[in-house]
C-alpha cells in the first residue's frame, strides 16, 4: 500500500512540475488584446517595423535586435516614444526576453492611440533560439543574451546567457 501511495504522489509531483510549453506561458501571462508577430514573419519583414525593446538597459546593452529602440519597462514614457514615433499608424514590434513585459508596453501604445502595434511571440529569446542575430551596445553581432533571471533562462536554449 506504501508503495502505491508513494508512486501515486511522485506521479502527481511530476505532473505538477513537468515545464510548460512557451505557449502556457505566455497564455497565463497575456491575454491577447495585441496580436503577436511570429519570429519567422518579423524576420523575414524586419525593415517595415520599427522595433521596441522593452528590456531594461542592462539587458539591451548585452543584446538586441537589430535597430531596436530600448524603451524599458520599469521607468518605461509613452511621452518618450511619442517623441520618437510621433506618426500613430507606424508598424511597431514590441518585445521583451519572452512576450510578456512587452504585452504591457503594447498596452500603453494602444493607449496612447497607435493603431499598428503587434507583440513577438516569444521575445529576444526565441529569435535567439531561431539562430538569428542579435547585437551589443557596439552594434556587433553576439552570442551573449541577458538571460533575466534564474527561473526564465530555462526558456533559452541558444547563446552565451549573462546575469547581472
Amino acid at each position: 500500500m506504501k508503495i502505491l501511495l508513494f508512486t501515486i504522489i511522485g506521479s502527481l509531483t511530476l505532473v505538477l512540475h513537468a515545464q510548460k510549453t512557451l505557449s502556457n506561458l505566455l497564455e497565463k501571462h497575456n491575454i491577447e488584446s495585441i496580436p503577436y508577430i511570429s519570429i519567422d514573419s518579423l524576420a523575414a519583414n524586419q525593415n517595415r517595423f520599427i522595433l521596441l525593446d522593452a528590456r531594461e538597459k542592462n539587458e539591451y546593452k548585452i543584446s538586441h535586435l537589430e535597430k531596436a529602440i530600448h524603451v524599458g519597462y520599469n521607468h518605461f514614457k509613452i511621452d518618450s516614444v511619442q517623441k520618437k514615433i510621433p506618426n500613430k499608424t507606424t508598424k511597431i514590434v514590441v518585445y521583451c526576453s519572452l512576450g510578456i513585459r512587452s504585452k504591457s508596453i503594447t498596452d500603453s501604445l494602444l493607449k496612447a492611440g497607435y493603431t499598428n502595434v503587434k507583440n513577438l511571440y516569444g521575445g529576444i529569446f526565441e529569435w535567439k533560439n531561431n539562430s538569428l542575430p542579435i547585437y551589443n551596445t557596439s552594434e556587433k553581432e553576439t552570442d551573449s543574451i541577458h538571460a533575466f533571471s534564474k527561473k526564465w533562462h530555462k526558456w533559452l536554449k541558444k547563446g552565451i546567457q549573462i546575469y547581472d
